[in-house]
């Protein structure tokens, strides 16, 4: 189906004139004749008779007249550039999908700007589920704030910052010394925070490398979990400096004595979202929010 017939019915309708019809549509006579016979091998109808020197419609063509204006008027404001968001009045509820590691520093700042802008929008934070693939994902979703997906054409993520990884350890423990030695830190035992259940990473090759292992007691699903348990054991478990949930009184933060690589901090979107104005002040909310919380 040519929806550009309906265009040339609603002039047509509202002219009842071959040629004025052909000047408010900027075609020519000729033109506007071939929508005319097209029109009617659609619909089965004559839809415009002449009448001397008129061209009177049909019953069938008075009874579809207000339904054809509508639908035209309809797919013109589809396609009309987007007006500007007027957020005061923004009625629209977002998702974003955060890591456990950030929530927590994220959202009382990112909830406080966002609630006094966008009263009337609602904003749905979301963890990241282990047995969804991110990038696909991100089709459901607004934004993802973590560590940078799989690179995609169909994706745009920014990295915003990185943040070191840090010793946690309860006050007073073995532990608890301006530098841990590197065989303490392999005999510690470890609480490991992984979604995935993975006990095994980074940590272990930096450990294999000196000819050290270590013990991972347990592994656990936030970054929450891991400091309740060091709170009230000898435990240890190793997060980002900054962005990790607020520590508990009992616990503090002491230097790796090896170096691991930094945890990015990304903002990443599908590409469908670019140009939409709304989300663009989301992302914008979102990726300063972010960017404070690694100062």
């Amino acid at each position: 189906m040519d929806l550009n017939l309906l265009t040339g019915l609603d002039a047509l309708l509202e002219h009842r004139s071959v040629q004025d019809a052909a000047a408010h549509l900027h075609l020519t006579p000729p033109a506007v004749s071939r929508i005319l016979g097209r029109l009617r091998s659609v619909t089965g109808d004559p839809l415009l008779v002449r009448d001397g020197r008129e061209m009177v419609p049909t019953e069938r063509a008075l009874a579809m007249r207000d339904e054809v204006r509508e639908l035209v008027a309809r797919a013109h404001a589809v396609l009309e550039p987007q007006a500007v968001v007027e957020l005061a009045s923004l009625r629209r509820t977002f998702v974003v999908r955060c890591h456990d590691a950030l929530l927590t520093s994220l959202a009382p700042k990112l909830l406080a700007e966002f609630g006094a802008k966008a009263p009337l929008a609602s904003l749905r934070l979301v963890s990241e589920n282990p047995t969804v693939d991110r990038h696909t994902g991100l089709r459901e979703i607004d934004l993802d704030v973590g560590s940078p997906p799989q690179e995609s054409p169909a994706v745009i993520t920014r990295v915003i910052g990185a943040d070191e990884m840090v010793l946690v350890v309860r006050r007073g423990s073995t532990l608890d010394v301006p530098k841990p030695s590197l065989t303490a830190v392999a005999a510690a035992t470890h609480i490991a925070v992984s979604r995935r259940g993975r006990a095994l990473g980074p940590v272990d090759d930096q450990l294999a490398a000196h000819g050290l292992t270590r013990t991972v007691q347990a592994t656990v699903a936030t970054v929450a979990a891991a400091l309740a348990v060091v709170a009230a054991t000898d435990s240890v478990t190793i997060l980002p400096a900054r962005l990790r949930d607020p520590l508990p009184s009992t616990v503090r933060i002491r230097p790796l004595p090896f170096t691991l690589p930094s945890s990015e901090a990304s903002v990443s979107w599908h590409r469908r979202h670019d140009n939409d104005d709304a989300h663009r002040w989301l992302r914008t909310l979102v990726e300063r929010t972010l960017a404070d919380s690694l100062r």
